[in-house]
């Protein structure tokens, strides 16, 4: 009768590898129900930079991971882009009385943009455009700039000191140096 364990092959650098061809098709699925590199660790039982070793060493391997992530990364986002957007679909509806089913009837199921998921949608496409944190930049006629600074940072009695300067530029037409902790 054949052993049936594992050959392991050796590694010329240290300690034989654990890895198996077989992983390939695990890793594969584990990354399509959302695994990460160090999910794949823990279930593989190896450390992270294993599981890193393997993907450089081993391209089909890499490949699998790759594949899964990107099937995937690709059904969520269209999920939150169908959220972000809005969306309907067919539904059927059952009636019933005591215990028989009296009717059914297809019904379109209408569901209302979701703000988080458009937020989130445009803050990840267009981060220049949508993120959080918003910069003033201030030119002189040249278009050199004079001020760069962070207003989600600044107290309330900075941003009103930043706007009466401003507005007394606007009048006078000379910019004054607007105090910086810097």
């Amino acid at each position: 009768m054949k052993n049936s364990r594992l050959v392991v092959e050796k590694n010329p650098n240290g300690r034989p590898t654990k890895y198996d061809p077989n992983y390939n098709e695990q890793a594969y699925k584990l990354c399509l129900l959302g695994a990460t590199d160090k999910d794949l660790a823990d279930f593989f039982d190896v450390d992270e930079v294993t599981v890193n070793n393997w993907k450089k060493e081993y391209p089909d391997f890499f490949q699998s991971l790759k594949a899964g992530k990107q099937v995937a990364d690709s059904v969520i986002a269209t999920k939150l882009f169908h959220r972000a957007k809005g969306y309907e679909h067919v539904e059927t509806i059952t009636a019933s009385f005591q215990g028989k089913i009296t009717d059914q009837r297809d019904v379109i199921k209408h569901y209302a943009p979701d703000t988080t998921a458009a937020i989130f949608w445009l803050k990840n496409r267009q981060p220049e455009k949508w993120r959080d944190v918003q910069r003033i930049e201030q030119t002189n006629v040249n278009n050199d700039p004079l001020i760069t600074q962070s207003i989600s940072n600044m107290s309330h009695e900075d941003l009103l000191l930043m706007v009466e300067i401003l507005e007394r530029a606007q009048v006078t037409g000379e910019v004054e140096d607007i105090p910086s902790d810097e």
